[in-house]
């Protein structure tokens, strides 16, 4: 076998050899300059040992950018891996389409008390028990100390060693494939983590005076990272078996070139999955409310499988809340809940008035529904707030219900936030454990400042590097079966199992969709037409009547007291209810 790394800013590369602590050299063996900025050397490597590149005449030793395990964190030597050892037994898995899918996304780290892949094995019957069909997992790549969200990764190709390393993922694979579960992956290609980052040693991975949110942007200008990127997005699905990725913050992604690199994932991965002859899924997150992601290649779009609708996201929270501060500001409109529901954007070429200009396109009309990924909580709309607060810590059940009813009844793919289904009081807050005080201390305050147009209040923002804010993240198990939590547990359920057996509430089609709101006592009450089904949601302080078919039958309702009297329904204050036709 050879030894292969793109290093064009270095005259001299070795390839060198440790022991198995790491910590002594075995051996330095030069490596031979080839063609466009690759380095050669003709080693075979064995599963586990340690090794790392040396770059120019000094003593530096740097992990390899294509590490896929780093035992002794980021700084150090790589481990090699080959991922061709493990013994797969989902040769059977025929993979799930996105469309008709429920989504649940968890962090590794706080998902069970262990925070390891091992121990989110032990979870998966919970997530089947629940309509599960998707399990998207928060960034599990390399980045510096032991405990973060997962977007501070620095080598891409790594998985976390606190969580269990490679060999661990792929037995969580397994395991979810055997339990009829997918597994979509989060991956972060817009920017590198502030620590442990060697890669701008070996090449230009970063384009420097060009910056996002998080500081020089990635260098889609340059063939080997753009294939570092592509490459990395197969591996995923390749060699760990995983049936999608979730893009992160793809409007980060600063790419002149044609195709852009969203278009070539999007085709790389299509041309996996016919060879595979599995369905795989590529869902972006993207805050500029532009179709051409999901469109079809053949209609000029990227080609990709679904993006987020945070439009979605914001017209819940406010329903739910109240709130209207900042970006939530233009969802008080009492026109947003038909808009999202029957459009998808609530900002298609409008004013939006926190970005201070128009912002988004119109979905096309003949646009699937289901490939808008809705949801009222997130890792980011939970863990981005000052002080990391679920709805479940300000609303009561009723609210929380009618929370679940939205969700599961809207006309996207509905994506859950662990611990969302049974109400969890823990918070999920913002956590690093940067081992450099002064980065540390850079985070905290960067965190206060982010929060100053929203007008939270700052001293409610836990400090990022406590370690009591990792751990008071974690799920607490031992809720599940109690009260009003095994209530709305067991109202998911049921909402889920609807959702299988109405073909209405996962229809693709806009036909027979429609939406509506009107003010009411003390609040207000939405109505949502799937076909034949009708949604009352009645968020108001009064009881709320609306027309129904004469013989109609309620399927769901969240509360006792909802009434059919001919050809009307009426639905206590803050209840919630399904009516179907009759049979």
């Amino acid at each position: 076998m050879s030894i292969d790394v793109w290093a064009p800013k270095a005259e001299r590369v070795r390839l060198r050899r440790l022991d198995d602590s790491g910590d002594t050299v075995i051996e330095d063996i030069e490596m031979e300059s080839a063609t466009d900025g690759w380095w050669t050397a003709p080693v075979d490597l064995t599963d586990g040992e340690r090794y790392g590149f040396v770059l120019g005449d000094g003593d530096d030793l740097r992990p390899d950018p294509r590490s896929r395990r780093q035992p002794g964190g980021v700084h150090e030597a790589s481990a090699w891996f080959d991922p061709s050892v493990y013994a797969w037994n989902d040769a059977a898995w025929t993979g799930k389409q996105l469309a008709g899918g429920l989504i649940y996304e968890l962090h590794l780290g706080t998902f069970t008390p262990e925070g390891t892949l091992d121990a989110a094995i032990g979870r998966l019957d919970h997530l089947v028990d629940l309509g599960v069909t998707h399990v998207e997992l928060l960034p599990v790549n390399g980045f510096n100390g032991t405990w973060n969200w997962g977007y501070d990764g620095v080598l891409w190709y790594t998985v976390h060693e606190a969580y269990g390393g490679p060999e661990a993922y792929q037995r969580f694979v397994d395991a979810a494939h055997a339990a009829g579960l997918a597994v979509i992956q989060d991956v972060v290609y817009n920017h590198l983590g502030p620590s442990g980052n060697y890669l701008p040693e070996f090449g230009a991975y970063l384009r420097e005076g060009s910056r996002n949110t998080w500081g020089d942007s990635v260098n889609l200008d340059e063939d080997a990272v753009r294939a570092y990127i592509v490459e990395n997005a197969l591996m995923w699905m390749s060699d760990y078996h995983v049936d999608g990725l979730r893009l992160d913050a793809v409007h980060a992604l600063l790419d002149h070139r044609d195709p852009h690199v969203l278009q070539e994932i999007a085709e790389r991965t299509d041309a996996l999955s016919a060879h595979r002859g599995i369905p795989l899924t590529t869902i972006a997150e993207s805050d500029m409310n532009d179709p051409k992601l999901i469109l079809p290649r053949e209609a000029g779009g990227y080609g990709l499988t679904a993006q987020w609708s945070d439009d979605w996201h914001h017209t819940a929270h406010v329903a739910l809340t109240g709130e209207t501060t900042g970006y939530y500001e233009d969802f008080a409109d009492l026109d947003a809940f038909r808009k999202v529901s029957e459009g998808g954007f609530f900002h298609d070429g409008t004013y939006s008035s926190f970005r201070e200009e128009k912002h988004g396109k119109p979905i096309p009309d003949d646009v699937p529904n289901w490939r808008l990924v809705t949801c009222a909580q997130d890792h980011d709309q939970i863990g981005n707030r000052a002080a990391g607060d679920r709805l479940s810590q300000t609303l009561g059940y009723d609210r929380l219900a009618a929370a679940a009813v939205l969700t599961l009844t809207a006309p996207g793919t509905p994506m859950l936030f662990m611990g969302e289904e049974w109400g969890a009081t823990t918070p999920w807050q913002f956590f690093t454990s940067h081992p450099e005080p002064e980065l540390g201390k850079l985070t905290a305050e960067g965190r206060i400042a982010e929060f100053a147009k929203m007008g939270w209040d700052e001293d409610s923002v836990p400090d990022p590097q406590d370690p009591s804010t990792f751990e008071n993240s974690k799920l607490d198990w031992d809720e599940v079966g109690e009260g009003d939590h095994a209530q709305l547990l067991g109202l998911y359920r049921e909402l889920a199992k609807l959702r299988r057996e109405r073909p209405e509430l996962t229809d693709p089609s806009r036909e027979g969709l429609s939406a509506a709101a009107r003010e009411a006592e003390g609040g207000r009450v939405y109505e949502l037409h799937r076909g034949d089904l009708m949604v009352v949601v009645n968020l108001s302080d009064a009881e709320a009547s609306a027309s129904v078919a004469p013989g109609a039958r309620v399927l769901l309702a969240t509360a006792e007291g909802v009434v059919l009297d001919g050809s009307a329904v009426t639905v206590p204050a803050g209840a919630s209810a399904i009516v179907a036709p009759a049979l």
